[in-house]
């Protein structure tokens, strides 16, 4: 009798596992391999893919260094960036606000997903265009300002999308925090700075880490901000793969890259895991 419900619960529980395996298997681990299989092949004369068995295209990968360059160097920064403005409003938003106001404020952060990131990077894109914020500049004195087309201009646009992802996960571990115990830091004499740090900030790490990885996991595939803001000056790797499929059509080599952004995705995913597990105490963290 057990051993007939254990098997009927087995059945059940793969049957309601089997559509979202079958899904994951046909849209993620089947576009892998096929990116594997290209990465290894060579160009085509007229473009695509033409089956052999070569690594020329990994050892080709430091023509495309500065792609790689601005991707590790503006991904990271605009994570910490995203961190350093987000934790102070996932703060106040927390354990500051007003419960009454709060689902407000928490609603108004999410507002601008409410419109396409295309139509709010052109909005950028005026702001800081010859008609914009340099415009300003001009009439008070300091000329010939360019923003646009600029390092500064992408890591801009990449703090304004990307808040919202870290703003999110911070509040959550925060708004779990139990009140009791800053009460008790407060009450055996800790003042607020000692009570932040040994008390608020190792309990909100969980949070802090989720949004850290989510945030630079999402910027190492990132097209259309790179693209716009920076106006062709500054190439990520989402640039350059769009430019080998679609213009180049060296489909060998934009796989060989692909891959080689999976490699560096799940190194920063298990390196911000490791770090998470190990601050925190506990693998009870959830990155993903």
């Amino acid at each position: 009798m057990a051993l007939a419900l254990n098997t009927k619960r087995g059945m059940v529980t793969a049957a309601l596992v089997a559509p979202a395996v079958a899904w994951l298997f046909i849209f993620l681990v089947l576009p892998f391999i096929a990116m594997l299989v290209f990465s290894v092949g060579e160009r085509a004369p007229e473009g695509g893919y033409q089956p052999a068995f070569t690594f020329a295209q990994f050892a080709n990968l430091p023509a495309r260094s500065a792609a790689f360059w601005n991707t590790l160097v503006l991904a990271p920064v605009g994570s910490l960036v995203c961190l350093v403005v987000a934790y102070p409003v996932a703060y106040y938003l927390a354990v500051r606000a007003s419960p009454r106001y709060r689902l407000l404020l928490v609603s108004l952060v999410v507002v601008p997903f409410w419109t396409s990131l295309l139509v709010r990077t052109y909005a950028w894109m005026y702001l800081l265009g010859s008609r914009g914020i340099p415009h300003l500049l001009d009439m008070i004195g300091f000329e010939d300002v360019r923003i646009l087309n600029t390092p500064g201009a992408v890591l801009l646009g990449i703090v304004y999308g990307y808040l919202p992802l870290m703003i999110m996960p911070i509040y959550v571990s925060l708004e779990k925090l139990d009140r009791r115990l800053l009460e008790a830091s407060a009450d055996l004499g800790a003042k607020p700075v000692s009570t932040f740090f040994s008390v608020t900030l190792p309990l909100s790490l969980p949070g802090v880490m989720t949004g850290l990885a989510l945030v630079t996991i999402l910027l190492l595939g990132e097209y259309l901000i790179p693209q716009l803001l920076g106006g062709g000056k500054v190439f990520f790797i989402g640039n350059a793969l769009v430019d080998l499929f679609l213009q180049s059509r060296n489909w060998p080599f934009g796989s060989a890259i692909a891959v080689t952004l999976v490699v560096v995705v799940v190194f920063v995913l298990l390196i911000a895991m490791r770090i998470a597990w190990k601050i925190a105490g506990t693998r009870q963290v959830d990155l993903v």
